[in-house]
């Protein structure tokens, strides 16, 4: 095969370098006779680290359509997705050298009728480990619980299952070889989670203080979706007449948002860019979620590497390094200067094959 030769910044360091694809593979080696394919700020390939192939408003839908969401999300750069929960068994993607590599956390496991009808598997406490269980075998080595919701009950976000619970589940998630995150929008849910060991926490709009020196100490990685939070008034506007106390819940959750994300940044927490593709939200839209975080206050060059290379190296997938599997975008000026280049990728590479051109 005819080595690819690629030249520019090559991201995170940003030193010119010349970059050569030759059997699907990145080399640093000079590669007599190589085309030159493109010129310009190489990435290591975007990372979607919160996001649902396979669903739409109303649950699983059909492959043609799944392949539709995956097509999209890998167009708009990202070419490694954690999918953080899906109706529909999406593992035949693992098949598709032309779709984003993918690390599936199998279905969500929620309480009985306390979640989005057709998304999850609804379950009571007293068997909440044995599903767990269940998913991480199913998965690719993640699971996804739901950690709170809505209680018609008590009127306001509360706790999906009590602390114990929730406790078995990791730890028979974990027996499996298994991470674990958790859907967390309130606070309540947020202590016996962390202590308990969980892996991640998603959107973590209920952190104080204390429980990010928790995070920190135990290790807890933060995915907060930016853009899903900014849906938060809609979710108190639907819910003030029914359920005022959660209509005051989410609009201070909302009100607080972006100094509790930057508290858990400032204090160390690792953090990654999930775009909550699936169900309301639209695939494709990573960068997206990189200038939600930028407009909170991370730094773009940050805000980048938690969507590029520092989740790759999270999710255990190489980066730009000699001998990896070649999977890079590459635009036309600075990302970190200009992150409106990110919606205008020059050229996508996945597993060594030009998989797109312009945008």
């Amino acid at each position: 095969m005819t080595a690819q030769r690629f030249r520019g910044p090559v991201l995170p360091e940003g030193e010119n370098r010349d970059l050569y694809v030759v059997d699907g593979r990145i080399t640093y080696e000079p590669q007599a006779g190589a085309d030159t394919v493109a010129e310009g700020w190489i990435v290591p390939g975007l990372v979607d680290a919160h996001c649902h192939l396979g669903l739409d408003d109303d649950g699983a839908v059909d492959r043609e359509a799944t392949e539709q969401q995956a097509i999209d999300d890998r167009d708009g750069g990202a070419l490694l997705i954690r999918d953080a929960g899906s109706a529909a068994d999406t593992r035949w993607i693992h098949d598709r050298d032309d779709l984003p590599r993918l690390v599936r956390c199998g279905r969500h496991i929620a309480a009985t009728k306390r979640y989005i009808r057709g998304y999850a598997h609804e379950v009571e406490p007293a068997d909440l480990a044995t599903y767990a269980a269940q998913e991480a075998r199913n998965g690719d080595g993640w699971i996804k619980l739901v950690g709170d919701w809505i209680s018609r009950e008590e009127g306001d976000l509360a706790p999906s299952f009590p602390a114990e619970a929730f406790a078995d589940a990791i730890a028979a998630a974990h027996a499996e070889g298994a991470k674990v995150t958790a859907h967390c929008f309130g606070h309540g849910v947020l202590p016996g989670l962390i202590e308990a060991g969980i892996d991640c926490i998603e959107h973590g709009t209920g952190l104080t203080e204390d429980l990010v020196d928790a995070m920190v100490a135990h290790g807890t990685r933060l995915v907060p979706t930016v853009m899903q939070l900014d849906k938060f008034p809609e979710h108190a506007a639907a819910g003030r007449e029914r359920f005022p106390d959660y209509a005051a819940t989410m609009a201070d959750l909302y009100a607080r948002m972006p100094a509790t994300i930057m508290a858990a940044y400032d204090a160390g927490v690792p953090i990654y860019a999930g775009s909550d593709g699936g169900g309301i939200s639209r695939h494709g839209n990573i960068a997206g979620e990189i200038e939600a975080l930028v407009r909170i206050g991370m730094p773009a060059h940050d805000a980048l590497g938690a969507a590029s290379w520092r989740a790759r190296e999270w999710l255990g997938v190489d980066g730009l390094d000699e001998g990896a599997s070649a999977d890079f975008v590459v635009y036309d000026r600075n990302p970190v200067e200009d992150l409106s280049v990110l919606r205008a990728p020059t050229v996508i590479v996945l597993r060594g094959s030009v998989v797109g051109r312009g945008r």
